[in-house]
């Protein structure tokens, strides 16, 4: 078992210089929450993991996520609040009395070892008989396909094949919990795409449970079984991939989430009757029975929205459509199976993700030689946010 409980966690950054303090007037100096006691990186963090489940904590840089990875692992102190592992607390224990194994974006291997040697070496460390040794580092080595390189220097290696090395002395352990901080950032589109998948396969062959901790929210969206983004130290959303992505929570989370990010247009939500329709950009947007439904539920008011619809749920017409949006075309990008189209609609930018499938052999070339787009959304698929808190209405 390798359950994880992380209640109310909190990092506070104490001031090195007592100069350097909050002025008494408030007002803050970073997007992070500054106190009297110092800069909080990471603010009322509560969390349940379950047993060999994989967890990725995402957001931007300075968002606090690595500041709470450490925290599990016991490189930070805590500055209040609970962390339990398999039930029990962890607050004070040293990081080597954890069971725990982390694996960082620098690979962190001694260059004058050989692959084996590094990956044996914790297990040396341990006194353990020279038969186990080399079963675990034999039996890791054949998971992630390194066999080959055992008696290979770190210098002689790619970057990839240094990763795997890196994971495996984490494997050779069998830790209860995988800490993992941003461990592809440093390989290039195409190995991260293998090595994505190289731990995919490593999950389910691997008795242990994950944190992982990354930027990237391709990876978050293919690796996690939840997904926890993270903004200015405060956790945003929680959910598996599908219900962050279908369900947002708030604006940044819509925009955070997506590739290419979710298109915003401010508007008034107005009733209609039995239903709702959304008045933006000079057009009239009519919402999805399923929406009315939520938003009657929710006894949601006429009031001032950010409507959202993500590029791949936008549809070309001819422009007679109801609620038709005419844009003009500044960018068109050929991706292959879709064209990326970037249109202007009052001012605002606007991207489609339209499939070359529903278009004629001819008609892609226009996009760049005719400068005018209409367009229409599908009403079951739209996002409403209430435009002072940014909360989704739905």
């Amino acid at each position: 078992m390798a359950e994880v409980t992380l209640k109310n966690l909190k990092k506070v950054y104490p001031y090195q210089d007592e100069g350097k303090k909050k002025k008494k007037d408030g007002g803050k100096k970073t997007s992070l929450q500054i106190t009297d006691e110092g800069v909080v990186a990471v603010q009322q963090f509560s969390l349940d993991i379950k047993d060999r489940e994989f967890i990725v904590l995402v957001g931007p840089s300075g968002c606090g996520k690595s500041t709470t990875l450490r925290m599990i692992a016991g490189l930070e102190d805590i500055s209040s609040g609970e962390l339990y592992i398999d039930g029990k607390l962890m607050n004070d224990v040293p990081p080597k009395d954890r069971d725990i194994a982390m694996v960082f974006q620098s690979y962190a291997l001694y260059p004058h070892m050989t692959v084996y040697e590094n990956m044996a070496f914790s297990l040396k460390l341990k006194k353990l008989p020279k038969e186990e040794i080399d079963k675990k580092v034999r039996e890791a080595a054949e998971i992630l396909g390194i066999t080959e390189y055992l008696d290979r220097k770190p210098k002689a290696l790619s970057g990839g094949q240094r990763q795997r090395v890196a994971i495996g002395r984490a494997i050779v352990r069998s830790p209860k919990v995988f800490l993992m901080d941003e461990p592809l950032s440093n390989l290039d589109a195409k190995l991260r795409n293998q090595m994505r998948a190289e731990l995919i396969k490593l999950r389910e062959r691997v008795d242990g449970t994950f944190v992982y901790v990354t930027h990237d929210q391709t990876e978050a969206m293919t690796l996690g079984d939840r997904i926890v983004i993270m903004r200015d130290g405060f956790v945003q959303q929680i959910g598996t991939p599908q219900e962050v992505f279908s369900h947002p929570a708030n604006l940044f989370v819509a925009g955070f989430i997506g590739v290419p990010q979710m298109n915003f247009f401010d508007g008034r939500l107005k009733k209609d009757g039995e239903g709702y329709l959304v008045e933006a950009d000079g057009s009239v947007v009519k919402v999805s029975e399923r929406i009315c439904a939520a938003l009657k539920a929710g006894d949601i008011a006429d009031r001032d929205v950010v409507m959202g619809i993500r590029p791949e749920h936008i549809s070309l017409c001819d422009g007679c459509d109801p609620g038709a949006i005419r844009g003009k075309v500044d960018v068109s990008e050929m991706m292959g199976s879709s064209v990326h189209v970037h249109a202007t609609v009052d001012g605002r930018d606007v991207v489609m993700v339209i499939p070359t499938l529903d278009l004629s052999a001819d008609y892609v070339g226009k996009f760049k030689a005719a400068p005018d787009v209409t367009f229409t959304f599908n009403p079951d698929a739209i996002h409403l946010f209430d435009r002072e808190s940014g909360n989704n209405l739905i």
